[in-house]
């Protein structure tokens, strides 16, 4: 790890609390100078970008009220500069099409060393 490498905010948004706390382990242990912090919904996942903005967003897509691709358009909309990482467990082309029409990428659950590497290398991609 580059030992200029400024620190980073991760927004990881998802409803289940342990594929939440499979991302943060598996983040902390390349990034462990990045914030992160945690949201149950979409709703919530908009609230808290708009008060603390972050550089990075995992989110799932199926999680009560708005779904997850929903909450990134529209924080996409409004905050451009954050780059998102789609998690799902749903990983029909529709859902796909859906997350590269926003700029994104899905990425497949469960959680895992590999998902999180397929998520860090976009995220941290300069491009």
């Amino acid at each position: 790890m580059p030992v200029d490498s400024p620190t980073k905010k991760l927004l990881i948004v998802d409803d289940s609390k342990v594929s939440r706390m499979l991302i943060r382990t598996h983040i902390l242990a390349q990034r462990p100078e990045w914030i992160i912090s945690e949201a149950v919904c979409g709703e919530d996942s908009i609230a808290l970008v708009a008060n603390d903005l972050p550089d990075y967003c995992t989110m799932d897509i199926n999680m009560p009220g708005i779904s997850g691709t929903d909450a990134a358009e529209q924080i996409l909309a409004k905050h451009p500069s954050v780059k998102v990482v789609i998690f799902s467990a749903n990983i029909q082309e529709a859902h796909q099409e859906r997350a590269r029409s926003l700029g994104t990428i899905l990425v497949a659950k469960p959680v895992t060393e590999k998902s999180i590497a397929l998520a860090l290398a976009y995220l941290t991609n300069p491009k």
